[in-house]
């Protein structure tokens, strides 16, 4: 991901294009294949870029495989800090649900150039959901 503070930043249109690549790719995992596919570490570093910044979702090796009727099922929490989402975090259970919220906040990297985890304030210790949210509440 390009910092904000770099000169070198990606256009609206890339970074749209990188986003709708990882949410067609969930939507095919999830809903499209025969068998659900619980990713379970979706994150930046997960996410490769071809020539043409199409997105390319690897890294399966905490993916799990369900059937399509079943709910969340107890796996075991894995992942990344940061990208968690935390009803995953106290239960446990990973899901579609768990999933889309990784997909969000990589959506909110791509969107404001900063990492899950930057320290946003020097006095304050927020990660880039609390940042963004407080943002929100200032309008």
């Amino acid at each position: 991901m390009v910092s904000t503070h770099s000169t070198n930043t990606l256009e609206w249109g890339v970074r749209y294009k990188i986003a709708m690549g990882l949410a067609y790719a969930l939507l095919y995992l999830h809903e499209e294949w025969e068998q659900c596919v619980v990713h379970r570490d979706i994150k930046t570093s997960n996410i490769m870029l071809d020539s043409g910044f199409n997105a390319k979702l690897g890294d399966f090796g905490l993916a799990r495989l369900r059937d399509h009727e079943l709910g969340p099922q107890t796996t075991g929490l894995a992942g990344t800090l940061g990208y968690l989402a935390p009803e995953y975090v106290t239960t446990g259970r990973a899901s579609k649900e768990s999933d889309v919220y990784s997909f969000g906040i990589v959506a909110l990297e791509i969107a404001c150039g900063r990492k899950a985890r930057d320290r946003i304030d020097e006095t304050f210790d927020l990660g880039l959901v609390e940042w963004v949210w407080g943002l929100r509440g200032k309008g």
